[in-house]
């Protein structure tokens, strides 16, 4: 099963995310982090994060470019946080995707859904400015539109979160035992 969590910031979604994955039983719980720690606000933001998963049984694994030539456990379950840090990556580090950001990257989901049993991406909900925007930004934001809406087409479930209040757009039925 593929999920795709979103929400603005401080919606609730990483917490509703981690939940998610917490339901979906006992297999090795992986959560890919995306955030590359730059300045001393990533850095207590990755902290904050870490605090949220401890004792949940996660294991990190950091990739900020390259998703799809990640090393999985077969069978596992993957947590992808964050699609808007990953996209951001791939476009503006040195060793990124650059102008082929969007299939570099749904490369690496089809990779993660090759290994995994299920897989949970969190991304933000970046699109309700009325200003918009041009060069760099604009492009970041047509990027990560397009990705959000691929994934979101490919996945069986979709969970905006509002106010930590999660509504469907799509809901997948899991069956006991993990199969999805």
């Amino acid at each position: 099963m593929l999920a795709l969590i979103t929400g603005g910031s401080g919606s609730g979604k990483s917490a509703f995310a981690e939940n998610r994955v917490l339901s979906l039983g006992e297999n090795r719980r992986i959560y890919i982090a995306t955030m590359f720690p730059f300045d001393e606000e990533s850095h207590k933001r990755i902290e904050r994060h870490r605090k949220m998963r401890f004792g949940k049984g996660f294991e990190t694994m950091e990739c900020y470019t390259g998703l799809k030539n990640m090393k999985l456990p077969k069978g596992c379950v993957v947590l992808l946080e964050c699609m808007s840090n990953l996209t951001a990556n791939e476009m503006f580090q040195e060793n990124g995707a650059g102008e082929d950001t969007v299939d570099e990257i749904l490369q690496g989901i089809r990779h993660l859904q090759e290994k995994a049993r299920h897989v949970v991406i969190v991304t933000n909900e970046i699109f309700s400015e009325a200003v918009p925007y041009e060069g760099e930004t604009g492009l970041y934001q047509k990027y990560l539109g397009e990705l959000n809406q691929r994934i979101g087409d490919m996945a069986q479930e979709v969970v905006e979160v509002v106010y930590g209040i999660p509504i469907y757009h799509k809901k997948a039925e899991i069956r006991k035992g993990g199969d999805g």
